[in-house]
């Protein structure tokens, strides 16, 4: 029976809601990510299903999926891979979790930053390179890392150019009292759960083409670049958004319109994904932190401060 490409979103929302009760706003944001060819970086406390959500996320969307544990000893090689000599001179490749569909990337943080920079080409380029042989990478491909609040025990802060590689960051904050109290009452059922595809890697692939018809009007696409401009101008900020945080915003609109039925981009779409796609992008200046101002606050001031095109 042929798949209706659009009920495949909602399939694994659903799938995913088996487990993870509420957040639903990290579950869009997942979707909006993997349909845009981007990745994504989950932040929250200990204890909060980063790992839970980003786990039962990657079993729901099919394909083959790979777990690393961030570790300060983990070296790059444990992520991308290896060549394994032999006495006789020969040598074989010994792919590392890299190499999947999915990579869940747990407590990315707390590895080193020589580990971190290990993700860089391949969440660019979808390749690694091992000693001067560039190998490909799955198709779809999709990084979700996890990491505890900056100055936790035993982390090492992302730089810009990693920060700069995921399309959103995405908040895993505290449940409600009452999904909390869900949580108790269904334990064991949640841990017992079985979680099933609700797609194949090919039917992930034409979704995210279909995404690319999606039409973003010019005034549209000047919003997007106007919001990038003002930042880039602002005198709170001490590093500004790159030209791929533009991109990162024009693909993920595409996406969440999509996913949200329409063949086109509004406005609102591009006012939603700011925070999650720019507020790991900047940081602000140090007086400008003594004044109680946060990344959030100033782009929700640049948001308030712009005409929004009809």
């Amino acid at each position: 029976m042929p798949v209706n490409l659009r009920d495949i979103p909602v399939n694994v929302i659903a799938e995913v809601s088996k487990v993870v009760f509420g957040k639903d706003e990290a579950k869009k944001m997942l979707l909006v990510a993997l349909l845009a060819k981007g990745h994504v970086l989950i932040e929250g406390a200990p204890g909060t299903a980063k790992t839970t959500i980003a786990r039962t996320f990657a079993q729901a969307i099919g394909g083959s999926f790979k777990r690393v544990q961030g570790t300060p000893d983990m070296l790059p090689s444990d992520i991308t891979g290896f060549n394994l000599y032999r006495p006789d001179g020969s040598s074989t490749f010994i792919p590392g979790p890299i190499f999947a569909n999915v990579v869940l990337a747990d407590e990315l943080n707390r590895t080193t930053t020589r580990t971190q920079s290990a993700l860089l080409e391949s969440m660019q380029e979808h390749q690694v390179t091992i000693e001067g042989i560039t190998h490909q990478l799955e198709s779809p491909f999709i990084v979700i890392a996890s990491q505890v609040p900056y100055g936790g025990v035993g982390t090492s802060p992302f730089s810009d150019v990693q920060s700069d590689r995921f399309m959103l960051r995405v908040w895993s904050g505290l449940p409600s009292p009452e999904e909390e109290s869900k949580v108790l009452r269904d334990i064991d059922r949640i841990t017992d759960a079985r979680i099933n595809p609700q797609a194949t890697t090919e039917e992930i692939l034409k979704l995210q083409e279909e995404v690319k018809k999606v039409t973003v009007a010019e005034n549209v696409r000047n919003y997007i670049i106007a919001i990038i401009d003002r930042l880039r101008h602002n005198a709170d900020l001490s590093v500004f958004p790159s030209p791929r945080a533009s991109i990162s915003l024009f693909r993920g609109a595409r996406s969440l319109a999509y996913l949200d039925g329409r063949e086109f981009v509004i406005p609102d779409d591009v006012k939603r994904l700011a925070l999650p796609c720019l507020s790991h992008r900047i940081h602000l200046l140090p007086e400008s932190e003594m004044q109680n101002k946060t990344t959030e606050t100033v782009i929700k001031s640049v948001l308030e401060s712009l005409p929004v095109p009809k």
